[in-house]
């Protein structure tokens, strides 16, 4: 059964302005580089994404925005404060649930950019016929996304201890968060 009906792309992809200033649209490649100067610093940190920290630049980019992803951006006053993917979290009897990752620019944390991406997620997987919100990975240490993701009805489903590694603060839980949509 085809389930996935994604939203345009190109010029005349749907774009939604969350408020009179965060507007968000699929990305461009031209704006490759400013998702790479977002992305590079997040997964050099390592501390939230299990993803080798030592990633290339076009494997970031491919993994963030090819294949199975699609990739928006969320812009204010044309520049590019964040992103995020969205794809099927699994194959086949799994493909009616989605994942999603995201990223916002250091400078613009707390002005309600990720808010903004995530509302546009859950109304974008809405669109494409997915029936729920599953995030795999949520490292416990990182209380604003999970927070976040809790204030707009996520649960924890699983807490897996100590399956991710932190710099800094050694093995952590990792937890698996979820909402029906």
């Amino acid at each position: 059964m085809p389930l996935l009906q994604w939203p345009r792309t190109g010029q005349n992809a749907r774009v939604l302005n969350v408020n009179d200033s965060i507007h968000i649209r699929p990305i461009k490649d031209a704006e490759y580089p400013s998702l790479w100067a977002m992305l590079e610093p997040v997964f050099r940190a390592g501390d939230t994404y299990a993803i080798d920290p030592a990633i290339s630049r076009a494997d970031a980019l491919d993994w963030w925005c090819k294949g199975t992803h699609r990739a928006f951006v969320a812009t204010v006053e044309d520049k590019v404060l964040g992103s995020y993917y969205i794809c099927p979290n699994q194959q086949g009897g799994g493909a009616h649930v989605c994942n999603c990752g995201f990223v916002t620019d250091a400078a613009a944390q707390g002005r309600g950019i990720a808010r903004a991406m995530l509302l546009h997620a859950l109304e974008t997987a809405r669109a494409a016929g997915f029936r729920a919100m599953q995030f795999n990975c949520v490292v416990e240490s990182n209380t604003r996304a999970v927070a976040l993701w809790q204030s707009h009805g996520f649960d924890v489903v699983g807490r897996l201890p100590g399956a991710f590694h932190h710099p800094k603060l050694g093995y952590v839980d990792a937890l698996v968060m979820y909402r029906q949509l």
